[in-house]
């Protein structure tokens, strides 16, 4: 099927980013949209998104097919925030458990390594042993959880927090 290529993604990934989004959005409580989003909804979060800086988005590609998503964004809007970033990762739901999340996380974590961060964040909806297992691996550590703080399916379900702290 080809080699995984890890790079910036773009415009023309909207559609394939969309799509594994909405997969999450409807059959899972791992994301806490309700609504399947819309192209022109996901093109304005794309927007956030650059080249340099915190705040980076990256595709793994397979086979011509976009697989996965991992990026950094904003934590909160208040400037004294500005050196924490929240990340986020997504596979396509045919390509889970073989490393590529772990491959966008190492990708992602590279091109951060000399912007001023000085923590990462990652909200993880539980249970979730999968998502949690992938981030104590990139130096995560569970800082708190919220419970009940989410309902989808009927059901409340709770968000653990968790942090990677880089010296200073």
């Amino acid at each position: 099927m080809g080699e995984l290529e890890l790079r910036p993604a773009t415009v023309a990934d909207l559609p394939q980013l969309v799509a594994i989004y909405n997969h999450y959005v409807r059959e899972t409580p791992i994301t806490f949209d309700i609504e399947p989003v819309t192209l022109e909804q996901r093109a304005s979060w794309l927007a956030q998104f650059s080249a340099t800086g915190r705040h980076r988005l990256l595709v793994a590609e397979l086979g011509g097919a976009v697989v996965g998503y991992a990026g950094s964004h904003q934590f909160r809007v208040k400037p004294a925030y500005d050196s924490t970033v929240e990340t986020t990762v997504y596979c396509a739901p045919d390509c889970t458990q073989r490393g590529i999340g772990s491959a966008l996380y190492e990708a992602l974590f590279e091109c951060l390594g000399h912007e001023d961060i000085r923590s990462f964040i990652a909200g993880i909806t539980l249970p979730n042993d999968g998502s949690v297992a992938m981030h104590r691996k990139f130096g995560f550590s569970h800082v708190g959880t919220m419970h009940a703080v989410g309902r989808k399916f009927g059901s409340y379900w709770d968000v653990g927090w968790y942090e990677r702290l880089l010296p200073t």
